[in-house]
């Protein structure tokens, strides 16, 4: 878990007053976990690294809005996911001649994927970017349920939901794998 607490309150004060080596302190501190969440939801080495600059430079320019009391890490994941998201919504949209599945993509990649077995990150790709979203929260990022309702502005049981039928999902694709 990154760290929370005075370091990274001072980083965010600093950040805010335009210090670039405490805006590289919350870089440093939080890219590893913004690409990896962003990785997981499009299954594309390239967009995860282009959402999740997106999400950092998203969050520094409405930096002045955030409040130093809550923690940065959780603000800029929902920015993360929320982004992830709409990549994912929008590239299912507009599938282009000779556009791959998730699945074959993610085989290709040199993802950041060393907490999941391939297995997994395969039958991940199958889910819908909304059900993803939430078990990457949840058993990635290991934010609780109610957490992740806050940080996509949903309620409590849209997130049980989408979890449970996310997770049941992948069950039913690895219990096909193994057969």
């Amino acid at each position: 878990m990154p760290r929370a607490g005075s370091d990274e309150r001072a980083w965010v004060r600093g950040a805010q007053a335009g210090s670039v080596s405490d805006l590289e302190a919350l870089f440093r501190e939080h890219w590893h976990r913004a690409y990896r969440a962003a990785y997981l939801v499009v299954h594309d080495a390239a967009a995860a690294e282009d959402i999740a600059q997106e999400a950092f430079i998203s969050a520094l320019r409405a930096l002045d809005r955030f409040d130093r009391g809550r923690p940065f890490g959780p603000w800029l994941h929902r920015i993360v996911v929320n982004r992830a998201i709409d990549w994912t919504r929008a590239r299912a949209l507009r599938r282009e001649l000779g556009d791959e599945p998730l699945a074959t993509v993610e085989a290709r990649t040199d993802p950041p994927t060393e907490v999941l077995p391939k297995g997994i990150v395969g039958a991940l790709a199958e889910l819908s970017p909304e059900h993803r979203a939430v078990i990457v929260l949840r058993y990635v990022l290991e934010y609780t349920p109610g957490e992740i309702a806050d940080l996509l502005g949903l309620p409590r049981g849209t997130v049980n939901s989408r979890l449970r039928r996310g997770l049941d999902q992948l069950a039913s694709r690895l219990g096909q794998e193994l057969e």
